[in-house]
């Protein structure tokens, strides 16, 4: 129990920390905002040990939301890795003392550099804070480690500080979904922004389709040979009007062989569903799982009548979108 309690008060160190820091974001906040978006360059987070870790994980945050950034590790900055940092470039600097000797070697060469500096710092009186162009105060009344030595509600309370900017940087630069996943081109949530129907589906001699004229015999081996399970019924200037599955065959075969004599309009499953080629294929993917079906004949646009390409639901989940 006393493990658990210690726990409870970690966690509640580290609340009460980002709490207190909400109520510190000001005018200062907005000009580190103001800074970034007014920068011609990169955003360059740099920090030692603990606060390095959390400068990365800035950084791809920013890079991942739509604001050009990469960390810089001091110590690699002091031995010509500051060759990275070019005019109009803002530096985010992040110590919670203010006065690490890596990050204040940096410092000049930052000016030189014609780079801006944003500090984040526990203490507005050190030389980090007062080389800065804008100071973010990062401060905590307590570590949650209790001998009060290790890093744990700092760094916490820097991450948080460095979600926000990059959050509202997002909102400032009206980033969308569309953009995220233009960054992240190999993950599922990409796949669902990015693919779409035309990228997924069967076109030209691939599509199965017959006329209305044609018997559910023929039908029968054209479904067979193109093998999604489907025929498109079309009128003789190859406008859609029904749709025939396996399934509608089967249930039609119960009642005698006599059905692969009959037409295939006499069959068919009238006003069948349709999607555009331009939708996004998780689109396709919702219209096929809310209405129990596996495919779906796809159109030009809204004004078409003959169908351009089918999209099947194995397509769908063979490229990842679930």
């Amino acid at each position: 129990m006393n493990v658990l309690n210690e726990a409870r008060r970690v966690i509640q160190v580290e609340a009460d920390a980002l709490s207190a820091m909400a109520s510190r974001i000001d005018a200062s906040f907005e000009a580190a905002l103001d800074l970034i978006l007014a920068s011609s360059g990169r955003v360059i987070v740099s920090g030692m040990g603990k606060s390095g870790l959390i400068g990365q994980k800035i950084a791809s945050t920013m890079a991942s939301t739509g604001t050009p950034a990469f960390f810089l590790h001091p110590a690699e900055g002091i031995h010509g890795d500051l060759g990275m940092i070019m005019t109009g470039d803002v530096v985010i600097a992040i110590s919670n003392s203010g006065e690490t000797e890596e990050i204040l070697r940096i410092l000049p060469s930052i000016k030189r550099l014609g780079a801006h500096l944003v500090a984040m710092s526990g203490n507005s009186l050190s030389n980090l804070a007062r080389s800065s162009d804008v100071f973010l105060d990062v401060s905590v009344k307590e570590e949650a480690c209790p001998l009060g030595l290790a890093p744990t509600a700092s760094t916490t309370a820097t991450l948080a500080m460095g979600d926000a900017l990059a959050v509202a940087l997002l909102v400032k630069r009206g980033f969308r979904a569309e953009d995220f996943a233009i960054f992240h081109p190999g993950g599922s949530l990409g796949r669902k922004l990015l693919l779409r129907v035309e990228d997924l589906m069967h076109s030209g001699e691939s599509i199965p389709l017959v006329l209305e004229d044609t018997t559910m015999k023929d039908t029968l081996f054209v479904i067979t040979a193109k093998g999604l399970g489907v025929a498109g019924v079309c009128d003789s200037a190859g406008a859609l009007q029904g749709v025939i599955t396996d399934g509608d065959l089967r249930r039609s075969l119960e009642k005698g062989y006599d059905i692969l004599n009959q037409r295939a309009d006499e069959i068919m499953k009238r006003g069948p569903l349709r999607i555009k080629r331009s939708e996004l294929a998780a689109a396709a993917l919702q219209v096929m799982e809310h209405r129990s079906i596996t495919s779906l004949f796809v159109f030009d646009d809204d004004q078409s009548v003959t169908p351009c390409g089918i999209v099947h639901l194995h397509d769908i989940l063979k490229a990842g979108i679930a």
